[in-house]
């Protein structure tokens, strides 16, 4: 493809459609259009960009390596192209767009996220904005602010990556939880032994998070490893691991008597949230506007300490 012409980013879009929903066939009813038009245009922005973009037919919709990449790139070009809008909106003074927000998994039961707050002071200024959320791994969301197809993401992020503006949130509480099932459910936090139980017992651990969790309970290898809570909760839910969990996302089973925090005066932790953003990247308005309604009273600079 030469050049960029309308009807590219028109055929860019079906392409971005399809790819969420999955196949032609699921794609239909969000482009409303039928599965023949879908295909005559998908081999129209083949033909135009000169690769195979997918394999279609028996075997399922599948993703070609040059359709992978093409649609990585063209996550970057719309994203661009809204950010375009966004800025020729705001010359109006009127705030209209897209924010594209990245979050951790599973925060909803987190009554200290300002997310909630701030999203309801955001949409409650009357903005013209269209909000695109993305839940991920830590990794993933730094990523995906990176290279632009995040605005912003919230979660918790273990490591300082070059490149990102870091803003501190809040904390997020944890501890060390077991399940009514398993033999330490029933043992007395105070007795002799118990942090050698603790130690030999199986432990899942959140990827990330695997070499803090050891460390803490001077353990030496995880049994399992996850990527996300909710299946590090399913697994401690089971009897057959124990392993850290937040605060928040635990109280439900402990106040259901299915789980029981283990030594909370050993084993707890505050973990910082922070905001992240691209390190030296033009900010939209629609951005900066988010931006105020998240922030606790100040802005933050790249450690999370306040400037007034």
């Amino acid at each position: 493809m030469k050049q960029l012409q309308d009807v590219d980013l028109k055929l860019l879009r079906v392409f971005m459609t399809i790819v969420k929903c999955g196949g032609f066939s699921a794609a239909q009813a969000t482009l409303n259009m039928s599965q023949s038009s879908i295909s005559e245009q998908m081999t129209n922005l083949e033909t135009r960009l000169g690769v195979t973009l997918c394999e279609r037919g028996r075997g399922g919709f599948r993703l070609t390596e040059h359709g992978t990449a093409t649609y990585e790139a063209t996550q970057r070009l719309l994203l661009a192209v809204d950010n375009f809008c966004t800025e020729t909106s705001a010359l109006k003074q009127h705030i209209s767009g897209k924010l594209y927000l990245g979050i951790i998994d599973n925060t909803i039961s987190d009554a200290d996220s300002p997310l909630a707050r701030a999203l309801r002071q955001f949409v409650g200024r009357g903005h013209d904005v269209h909000l695109d959320v993305y839940i991920g791994m830590p990794a993933e969301l730094e990523e995906r602010v990176l290279d632009g197809r995040l605005h912003i993401a919230i979660g918790h992020f273990p490591l300082r990556v070059a490149g990102l503006d870091y803003r501190q949130l809040y904390q997020e509480p944890d501890g060390l939880f077991c399940s009514r099932y398993s033999p330490l459910f029933a043992a007395n936090d105070e007795q002799p032994g118990l942090f050698e139980r603790i130690a030999s017992s199986h432990i899942v651990a959140r990827g990330y998070l695997q070499q803090r969790d050891l460390q803490q309970l001077q353990a030496h290898k995880a049994a399992a490893t996850v990527d996300n809570i909710e299946a590090q909760a399913m697994l401690i839910l089971s009897g057959a691991y124990i392993g850290f969990l937040p605060s928040h996302y635990a109280s439900r089973w402990v106040e259901s008597g299915d789980m029981r925090q283990i030594a909370p005066q050993r084993f707890h932790s505050d973990w910082p949230f922070t905001a992240i953003t691209r390190k030296g990247a033009p900010q939209s308005a629609v951005l900066r506007a988010f931006l105020a309604d998240l922030l606790p009273d100040g802005k933050t600079d790249a450690q999370g300490s306040s400037i007034q």
